[in-house]
């Protein structure tokens, strides 16, 4: 499932530059990735991957993390949703179907050594205590944050505490109006292919890489060729082509989001 989800459904700020409003809620999460046939960023597939698992009989856990930036910076809190997800018989794992080019598959939640994937080669390691629990005395390994790493570096930091859909509404909204935010910066479409490869359209430019890395650039030019590439590539039906919204734009949303 973790596979064909990230086959089918892509990873897309769409929504933040077509003037969309982003719910987290999860019918409104499943309503759009289902029967609108559209894709998201972390907060929406996550949210909307977890409550397919948990209707399916998982244990799932909403896990909020922080991704590493320039020199090792971490983001804002709740940067990102990931999943733990418990099975009956089969351990815990670690699922990501929200972070654009990452694992095909899930990750072992309690190994501690390589997880090769064909995204790459995987650990998730210890981070140290969480401020708080170091305040407390208190050190078990269940209250430590975890670095996710991928090729020898950080991707993001986990906090194993769990969460719910409405504490990532901050977070959700600062990457959709932020001029800080690489969201609010481009227009992204992406979704692992069929050979393990990956195909991507940024704005006009349409990249495909195959599972060996290499990889070829389209530049698209009229809107139909722009708006057939998101129905053809994608299965994504638009009205009309996405820009990436000016700065005047983003300021006033903001505006309107502290007017709550």
């Amino acid at each position: 499932m973790h596979l064909r989800h990230l086959r089918a459904v892509p990873f897309e700020n769409l929504s933040v530059h077509l003037g969309e409003e982003i719910v987290l809620e999860e019918r409104r999460l499943v309503e759009k990735v289902v029967e609108e046939r559209r894709g998201g960023f972390c907060y929406e597939l996550n949210g909307a991957f977890g409550a397919l698992l948990a209707a399916l009989g998982f244990e799932v856990t909403l896990l909020a993390a922080r991704v590493y930036g320039k020199e090792g910076r971490l983001g804002i809190p709740y940067d990102h949703l990931a999943l733990l997800v418990r099975t009956a018989d089969a351990g815990e794992w670690l699922a990501d179907v929200g972070f654009g080019a990452h694992s095909h598959y899930p990750l072992q939640w309690g190994r501690r050594d390589d997880q090769p994937d064909p995204g790459g080669v995987f650990r998730i390691v210890e981070a140290g205590p969480h401020p708080v629990a170091a305040e407390r005395g208190a050190g078990s390994a269940t209250e430590r944050d975890l670095d996710v790493v991928l090729d020898g570096a950080q991707v993001y930091r986990l906090e194993p505490r769990p969460r719910v859909l409405r504490d990532f509404v901050a977070g959700a909204w600062w990457h959709s109006t932020s001029p800080e935010s690489h969201f609010t910066r481009s227009l992204i479409c992406s979704r692992l292919t069929e050979d393990g490869g990956r195909i991507t359209l940024s704005g006009r430019r349409l990249k495909t890489t195959s599972a060996d890395g290499a990889s070829r650039e389209n530049e698209l030019t009229g809107d139909e060729e722009v708006l057939q590439a998101y129905r053809d590539r994608f299965g994504i039906g638009l009205a009309r082509v996405p820009t990436v919204r000016t700065a005047d734009v983003r300021t006033a949303a903001r505006s309107r989001g502290s007017r709550g």
